[in-house]
């Protein structure tokens, strides 16, 4: 679920809040960095849990319009088509979500249930469902692309969960386009023969992603110094008051990375690094981080001190 260039940017983030020096202890950093990025699963399994409150929702309108003093014909034989849905079924019939849910506690729809209402309202007012529901029997094919549409035009894009995800985690904003990806491509992939485990993926792909992010947020950390004055001494014709911050740590994180992960290709780092500047900095920092960084591949070279180990990487 989670990407290399998620993981860059949750330790940009936290070196970017961390105001102690390569002496200080910095173990609570690197506690908080983990717990950053292990936060975003809690995120995953709230708008998995949104799709079956909704579906609850649903289920709890159908019995009170049967239970109405003047039930119209159609309130006691309502159209079950969404209720009944073969996906959410799946969502709802998968024990090991289930036990994530109670693990991580995601119990936030109990107690902000206005936001289903708001989703349900949303989704039912839709020409999506109204067509929909035109017909009362499905094949999985039509549920899945059913739901997978709500969420990616209904639940993904909404005003007022947005706001609400902010509002509990101010991180999860950074998540969210991560998190959103993930759910459309298991949703999609989904098939009716889809078991138990098949909605818990991992957070991390492999050991060695955690290890980077740790190793990453460290080794930046332990040689801040001598990284800064690589960068003094290329941007001795800028005045450090018009070099942005996060600048600045995106430079520390690309040349630690250059300099002490021989794995990972030259172009990758540089190409990595410029696409979170474009997102999270200034407009023109993408040209000045690239045209630093191109200096010190150079020179690197010239040196023979870029150290990268297999075919193509540099």
């Amino acid at each position: 679920m989670l990407n290399r260039r998620h993981i860059r940017v949750k330790v940009m983030q936290t070196m970017y809040a961390f105001k102690g020096g390569e002496s200080d202890d910095f173990s609570k950093d690197q506690k908080f960095l983990l717990f950053s990025i292990d936060n975003m699963y809690n995120l995953y399994l709230l708008l998995l849990s949104l799709l079956l409150e909704v579906q609850k929702r649903a289920e709890n309108d159908l019995e009170k319009k049967q239970k109405k003093h003047l039930a119209t014909k159609e309130d006691k034989d309502p159209n079950r088509k969404f209720v009944n849905n073969q996906l959410l079924e799946l969502l709802a019939a998968d024990f090991q979500l289930k036990n994530q849910l109670e693990i991580h506690n995601i119990t936030n729809w109990q107690l902000d249930g206005e936001y289903v209402d708001v989703i349900f309202k949303a989704i039912t007012s839709s020409d999506l469902y109204k067509e929909y529901m035109t017909t009362k029997v499905s094949d999985f094919k039509e549920d899945k692309d059913f739901i997978v549409d709500v969420f990616k035009d209904i639940i993904a894009p909404n005003d007022k969960l947005y706001d609400y995800l902010e509002d509990k985690n101010l991180t999860w904003l950074d998540d969210l386009p991560t998190v959103n990806t993930t759910i459309l491509k298991l949703l999609r992939k989904a098939k009716s023969t889809s078991g138990g485990g098949y909605f818990t993926p991992k957070l991390y792909k492999d050991t060695d992603d955690k290890q980077y992010a740790i190793d990453l947020f460290r080794k930046t950390l332990l040689n801040r110094t001598a990284l800064n004055k690589e960068i003094e001494q290329k941007t001795q014709n800028w005045d450090s008051d018009r070099i942005a911050n996060v600048d600045y740590v995106l430079l520390q994180l690309a040349i630690c990375e250059l300099k002490n992960f021989p794995s990972i290709p030259v172009k990758v780092t540089i190409n990595e690094y410029l696409e979170i500047a474009k997102e999270y900095s200034t407009p023109k920092s993408s040209i000045f981080i690239n045209g630093i960084l191109d200096k010190l591949v150079k020179e690197y070279e010239e040196a023979g001190t870029l150290k990268k180990v297999g075919r193509g990487l540099l």
